[in-house]
Order: structure tokens, then C-alpha cells, then sequence
């Protein structure tokens, strides 16, 4: 029975409503807090951030828990689930989107697609938006259009006073700066407004290879990268999946090489031109054993990445590296290749419009790196997990020559693994948003670790 008995949706451990509340995607970092409510208006997130301001409670907030692994101890909070109603808005003479808390990414993509318009979404269509966007964000569109916070144009939230405030530039500049990019810790987003870009056609898809072709296509990519077009964004990954219903036969039968990704049209190259550049010198060091590279229409992205649908038991790291340079490709064969335990150990081209600060963008605007590195792998069980661990510890020692010391707080596999995506006048101006608008430290518990002194 719930220990929050006649508190409303607020329940406790054992009820129903607190598993639903608690539920997260990374199977292997259940939540546990001392109490959780799934919010569906903002009057009940309102009124969660005052059940736990008067019971002594922190607050802490989260819609798919894809990031629960990073989440600190919340045995002293209220966890609220954030599933507010009222759909996307779409704007589309002022290429803009409304998106309540709660919403995810393939939600987005179904009601912008049909307007001729796209967002910097994520690779996966079951991400919440608003998790996504406030930790930086880096899409298939992002070497075109910048860092998916940067789109924020307003953040509607709860703040410790209990007001649900609307931010923007023009309303409170700093909290509106703060909040993208500063690591949490300001309240419950209700609800985010975002650009939209006009694209209608894109080439998309994955090409995968069986693993003996490694060092060729990496070789080949690596090479492209360095004088790829904006239009493009790609990622290269070293896989080694399991068997699993519906997945084909052709990729879980050993390990492959991946590169998948997105090209936008209407550019100088073409996208074709830039498809077969990039394509057909990787398909001409062999046949892959499958190729879903096709011209389409922009919300067919979401699936290029083939992200798991479902919850999954998994652990990850992540780095940001430069001056990658061909010594780098071939450790990074060397340790994420054949062999290893992990399901994917990926490269992620960055540069072009991710590397240019935006003078309107939050405190988090741009990523000077030239790939971004992370891992996935399984936590079925402890001999798995602890393999997987030792793995990805291999790796990071390994790619250290390279490493910038920064991270992209989306992208970080854990609450213990070093993050850097702030610097100490940066945390030092973000702290003080925070002492302003929280001034009792109500949500200090969702703060990302390394993104405060206070």
C-alpha cells in the first residue's frame, strides 16, 4: 500500500501508480525514490513541487528515463513523470512547434513531416524532447542546423516558488540561457517551443558490412569526413548484436561495421552527388550484407539508427575526441572491434554548424570536437555487465590521446563517468540562475554531476 495514501497521484513504493511513475527505459537503472506521481496537467505538477516543498522532499523530474543510468540517489525526493496532454503544436507559417513535456520524438516528426518541416531530433523516435534539448541534443540535422537546444525559442516550467512560468530571451534572459545547456536543476519543464526548418526530401539509411571490411570502410569514412559537406551528418559504428526477433539474420550473425545517417536536399553538392561520394567508395570494398540507404522523405529518419524500440538492460560511456587522426581509427579498431563484448562502439561526425557558437543559444551552444564517441552495451547479467564494463574502460584509456575532456550530457552512460561540459565561469554564472530561482535547493538533486559549486 502507498504510504502517500490520500495524497492524490502522489504513491509510494508498491502501489501501482509509483511503478507506472518509475519507470524507466534503461532497465538496468531502476529509479527508487521515496515517492512518484505521473504529472498530466501542470496544475499536478504545480502540485507535486508543493506536496514535496512541504514534506522536506526534493524534487526530481523525468518522462522516458533513457538517461536513468545518470541520475544521482533520489531516496530523499519526489520523482515526477512528466506526461502532460495537448499534443504537438505545429506553426507552420512561423516554423515553429509546441511540444508539452511528455511528448517523444517520433510524435514530433508525424505532425512536422506533413508541413514540408523538420526538427533537430535525436536518432531514436521513443526519446522524450524536452531531456534531449535541455542536455544539447545532436541530430542527423546537426551539422546543417546547429545544436538542437539552440532551437529552444521558449520553456514554459514549474519553478520552487510553485508559478509556472513561460521563459524566453525577452522575459528573463539569464534563467532562458541557463536552462539550456546548465545541467538542471531549475524546476519542471511543462512544456518547450522549438524551430522547425523547411526540408522535404532526404537520403537516409544504414549500410552495414561484415566486420572483416572494417578497416577499409573506417579508413574510407575517416577520409570523407574531414571535407564532408554540412548537408551531411553520419555516424560509424562497430556492432556485434544478438539474435532478436525481427532484427535480420544478416547483422546478428557476427560482428559488422555500420555508417548510417542523413543527407538534405536542396543544397550545392546535391544530395546525390554527396550520397554517391560518400557511398560508393565504401560499397565498392564490398557488397553489405544490408544497405537501406534510399531518397525519402524526412520522417523515415527517426529509424535510420534502428535505436531498440524497447526498454533494454545496457550500460554506456561516452567521450568527445579530436585530432582523430589515422593512428586514432586504427586504436580504435584495435579495442571496439572483433572481439569485444559491447553491442556498438560508434563514431559520430560532428563539425560544421555543431562547432559555431550561437550568440542566441543557451550556455551549451556549440561542441569543439571533431567525432563523439560512445558505447552501448548489455547488462543481462553481471558476467555481461562486468565485461562490458572492462571493455569500455579499455576504450577510454585507449582513445586518451584524443579525448578533449568534454562531454555532451546527453550522450554520458553513467552517474559516475567524468563529464565536462562546462566550463568554471560558466558553472560559476549557471549557479547563480540557480541560487535566484531556486533559492532552497528544491530540485539540487537533478543537477548533472560536475555542472555546479553550490
Amino acid at each position: 500500500m502507498s504510504t502517500f495514501e490520500g495524497d492524490g497521484p502522489i504513491a509510494g513504493p508498491g502501489s501501482p501508480e509509483f511503478d507506472t511513475a518509475t519507470r524507466t527505459f534503461n532497465l538496468a537503472a531502476p529509479a527508487a525514490p521515496a515517492a512518484a506521481v505521473t504529472a498530466t496537467t501542470v496544475a499536478e505538477v504545480r502540485a507535486a513541487v508543493e506536496h514535496a516543498a512541504a514534506r522536506g522532499l526534493r524534487v526530481r523530474a523525468h518522462t522516458t528515463g533513457h538517461a536513468a543510468a545518470t541520475f544521482g540517489p533520489m531516496d530523499d525526493a519526489l520523482l515526477v513523470r512528466t506526461e502532460l496532454g495537448g499534443g504537438v503544436e505545429v506553426d507552420a507559417e512561423a516554423k515553429t512547434a509546441r511540444l508539452p513535456a511528455g511528448t517523444r520524438w517520433g510524435a514530433v516528426v508525424e505532425a512536422t513531416t506533413p508541413h514540408g518541416l523538420v526538427s533537430a531530433h535525436g536518432t531514436s523516435p521513443t526519446v522524450g524532447v524536452v531531456g534531449y534539448l535541455l542536455r544539447g541534443g545532436v541530430s542527423f540535422y546537426g551539422r546543417l542546423f546547429g545544436m538542437a537546444t539552440n532551437t529552444i525559442r521558449a520553456i514554459e516550467l514549474v519553478t520552487a516558488d510553485g508559478a509556472h512560468r513561460r521563459v524566453d530571451a525577452e522575459s528573463d534572459p539569464d534563467l532562458f540561457w541557463a536552462l539550456r545547456g546548465g545541467g538542471g536543476g531549475f524546476g519542471v519543464v511543462t512544456a518547450v517551443e522549438i524551430a522547425l526548418f523547411p526540408v522535404t526530401s532526404v537520403i537516409t539509411g544504414a549500410a552495414f558490412w561484415r566486420a572483416e571490411h572494417a578497416a577499409e570502410i573506417v579508413a574510407r569514412w575517416h577520409a570523407w569526413t574531414a571535407t564532408a559537406p554540412e548537408a551531411a551528418s553520419t555516424s560509424l559504428r562497430l556492432m556485434n548484436l544478438p539474435p532478436l526477433p525481427g532484427r535480420p539474420e544478416a547483422i546478428s550473425s557476427g560482428p559488422v561495421v555500420c555508417l548510417d545517417g542523413a543527407i538534405v536536399d536542396g543544397g550545392s553538392p546535391s544530395a546525390r552527388e554527396v550520397y554517391a561520394d560518400l557511398l560508393d567508395p565504401l560499397r565498392s570494398v564490398a557488397d553489405p550484407v544490408l544497405d537501406t540507404w534510399r531518397e525519402t522523405t524526412p520522417d523515415a529518419v527517426p529509424s535510420t539508427h534502428m535505436d531498440p524500440p524497447n526498454p533494454v538492460l545496457s550500460m554506456g560511456d561516452h567521450l568527445l575526441v579530436d585530432g582523430f587522426d589515422a593512428q586514432g581509427v586504427a586504436e580504435f579498431l584495435r579495442v571496439a572491434g572483433p572481439g569485444s563484448p559491447l553491442l556498438a562502439a560508434e563514431l559520430r561526425q560532428l563539425g560544421g554548424a555543431l562547432a559555431v557558437p550561437d550568440p542566441a543559444g543557451g550556455v551549451l551552444n556549440h561542441v569543439s570536437a571533431q567525432f563523439m564517441y560512445q558505447c552501448v552495451g548489455s547488462a543481462i547479467d553481471p558476467p555481461t555487465l562486468a565485461a562490458s564494463r572492462e571493455r569500455a574502460a579499455m576504450i577510454r584509456s585507449t582513445l586518451a590521446p584524443w579525448d578533449t575532456g568534454r562531454t555532451i550530457p546527453g550522450f554520458v552512460g553513467s552517474h559516475d563517468q567524468p563529464q565536462g561540459h562546462l566550463d568554471t565561469a560558466q558553472i560559476e554564472a549557471v549557479d547563480r540562475v540557480r541560487a535566484r530561482i531556486d533559492p532552497d535547493g528544491l530540485f539540487r538533486g537533478d543537477i548533472t554531476p560536475n555542472a555546479t559549486k553550490l
